[in-house]
């Protein structure tokens, strides 16, 4: 028999080409690695921030925008012991950061400041926070649900600039 397959006609007799294949083995690799891929999906939804690159829109882009709407570039520098707001060129009077009863920083200053700078500027959704190094983190979590609740809601962090 040259070049052919080998039946078992041989000596060894008949080989059965009948076998069980164990698949509890192969079933429980696939459920692990299904709940696996599952659990990886939901974990990158609830990971997932919005967040906005420094580079800004082109020079073309910035003068359309700013010919449909009358926005300011705000920015607002966060120190451990105030709070400075600055809109495009001109600043307000910095808001001292005092703590409440509770031992939390009280942030009502900063809401009636909001709600005078949206009274001015209704369509100004934007704000640029500015964190030193020394500020909690919990300060700045609500720093930024504060803005977020004031209604300016694109907020970006960037590295505090002097």
């Amino acid at each position: 028999m040259a070049g052919g397959m080998d039946t078992g006609g041989g000596k060894g007799g008949k080989k059965s080409l009948d076998t069980s294949i164990n698949l509890t083995a192969f079933i429980d690799l696939m459920a692990v690695t299904i709940s696996f891929l599952i659990m990886t999906a939901v974990w990158t939804q609830i990971g997932r921030l919005q967040v906005s690159q420094a580079g800004g829109p082109s020079m073309e882009e910035e003068q359309q925008q700013e010919e449909q709407t009358k926005t300011v570039q705000l920015s607002l520098l966060i120190t451990p012991t105030e709070l400075r707001l600055t809109a495009d060129q001109s600043a307000f009077e910095p808001i001292p950061l005092t703590k409440d009863a509770k031992g939390k920083t009280d942030l009502s200053k900063l809401t009636a400041r909001f709600k005078e700078l949206k009274a001015q500027l209704p369509d100004q959704s934007a704000i640029t926070l500015q964190p030193e190094d020394k500020v909690r983190y919990e300060d700045l979590v609500r720093i930024i649900d504060e803005c977020i609740g004031s209604g300016l809601p694109q907020v970006s962090v960037s590295a505090a600039m002097g």
